[in-house]
């Protein structure tokens, strides 16, 4: 990034009449004029102090309270996006499971073959315009939260938590899929038909909990990819997320940042990782935890 063309200061100074004096005392103030080494181990002490990479170069407000103000916004929005994807995929991959071969079938593949295909600037702008174009309908240009307007926030994060939903959901319906049609050709299953047992009662009782602890952990696989998602749709809806955030202090050369915006979410991303390691092996008591003995 620094290597690309572009001068913080001067985009800070765009605005406003200056001379090459001031750019240059502007430098020194940001300390852009110390070596590169200098600077990324001042903001690695103010990572470790928790300042979080200490103020915006932009701004000058701290990067603890933007990281704050856009995190939010763009965890409700993975949220809602993996919500939709769980409570719309898993149905659709068991429909799937046992309508194999069939019109149904093809049908529920073709659409996640598509949502793994086609790319989320291309999805969102589509969308875009179909609803502009076919129902005369624009999402709100002001950002709401739950607790100022719970219509205006719903309103504002539907369309983009559907958009942002079809890739993850194209995983769950796939995983769902592939392990519901194994499981239901197992040997224990086999035995539970010919035992009586309804096909329905063996999809609920045998098929769906075991098929259903593959999709836990692509949860947490794929929530690194809601985020990288959330910054394409964040950008073209507006909303105030870490991902629009991140995009514009990438615009304005904002290095601080930029840098602590990025290693915070890859932390968080690795901490729900984490957590869905402990929550799978808290479902499935086959799961332990064992130590090394190197």
């Amino acid at each position: 990034m620094r290597a690309l063309p572009g001068d913080v200061a001067l985009a800070i100074l765009a605005d406003t009449p200056h001379t090459v004096e001031m750019r240059e005392a502007l430098r020194e103030e940001l300390g852009l004029n110390d070596p590169l080494a200098t600077q990324y181990a001042a903001w690695i002490r103010s990572m470790l102090i928790g300042e979080l990479g200490g103020r915006s170069l932009e701004t000058r407000e701290p990067i603890s309270e933007i990281f704050s103000r856009q995190l939010p916004v763009t965890l409700l929005l993975a949220m809602y996006a993996a919500g939709l994807s769980l409570a719309i995929g898993v149905p659709l991959g068991v429909i799937a499971a046992l309508r194999r071969g069939r019109r149904v079938d093809y049908t529920i593949r073709a659409v996640t073959l598509a949502g793994l295909s086609v790319p989320g600037v291309f999805a969102s702008l589509l969308v875009m315009w179909l609803l502009l174009r076919l129902f005369r309908w624009s999402s709100p240009i002001i950002y709401a939260t739950p607790r100022e307007d719970l219509g205006e926030h719903l309103a504002i994060m539907i369309v983009p938590a559907i958009i942002l939903s079809w890739e993850f959901l194209s995983h769950v319906v796939r995983v769902m899929r592939a392990g519901l049609v194994s499981i239901l050709e197992r040997e224990y299953v086999v035995t539970a038909r010919g035992k009586g047992l309804t096909e329905l009662a063996v999809v609920v009782k045998h098929g769906v909990p075991n098929a259903i602890l593959p999709v836990i952990t692509i949860t947490g696989v794929q929530f690194g990819t809601l985020i990288g998602g959330a910054m394409v749709v964040e950008t073209i809806f507006g909303l105030p997320g870490v991902g629009r955030g991140i995009v514009r202090a990438a615009l304005a050369r904002d290095y601080p940042v930029v840098q602590s915006i990025a290693t915070l979410v890859v932390i968080l991303s690795l901490g729900v990782n984490l957590f869905i390691d402990f929550a799978y092996a808290a479902i499935d008591p086959r799961i332990t935890f064992t130590r090394s003995s190197r």
